[in-house]
């Protein structure tokens, strides 16, 4: 593996179905709403078919770390509600392939993430900022683990009051929002 390069693997855990899981991280237009403290802005470019095969998805995105990516997503295989792939082209260039599997009440979310980083700062610093940048992404991965469940939970309240007690997902980083990073103006 060339030091631009990143292989990630990421295991959550959810209470919910197979169905729900899918649901919530198929639709990536919904992403800023629940995953905001990750994903700024998301544009759906071409709207693909059934389960959103051959969907190209624009989005900005960033981590705790002071800089945003731009990556395209096209959906390139569906197992609905299994899970699905992606191909990414951008600032970060691979694949990613979401997998669910139920467990009881829970639902067990894998996450395979192999790119290679385009983005010049990324690219350059790579060899010896590494682990900073994979702490990026751990960083990232777990306000998403945290953030689903809490849509989940949103998702499936009844009354306005209980939906009220629910906390709100995560916000982006201290250095993100003080630079004005995510697009949000005071």
């Amino acid at each position: 593996m060339t030091t631009n390069d990143y292989h990630f693997v990421d295991r959550w855990c959810v209470e919910g179905t197979l169905e729900e899981v899918a649901d919530i991280l198929e639709d990536a237009l919904s992403l800023p709403q629940w995953w905001g403290s990750v994903y700024f802005d998301v544009k759906e470019i071409e709207p693909g078919g059934e389960h959103g095969i051959g969907k190209l998805i624009s989005l900005r995105a960033g981590g705790w770390l002071p800089y945003t990516l731009r990556i395209d997503f096209r959906t390139v295989e569906s197992r609905y509600p299994r899970g699905f792939s992606m191909d990414a082209t951008g600032d970060l260039e691979g694949k990613g392939i979401w997998t669910f599997e139920q467990d009881g009440p829970f639902v067990n979310v894998t996450y395979v993430w192999t790119i290679r980083a385009n983005k010049p700062i990324i690219e350059k610093l790579s060899f010896l900022l590494k682990p900073i940048f994979r702490s990026n992404h751990n960083w990232t991965m777990k306000r998403g683990e945290e953030s689903l469940k809490l849509e989940l939970m949103r998702r499936r309240t009844k009354s306005s009051a209980d939906l009220q007690r629910i906390p709100p997902s995560p916000q982006p980083s201290f250095a993100v929002k003080i630079l004005k990073l995510n697009g949000v103006k005071d």
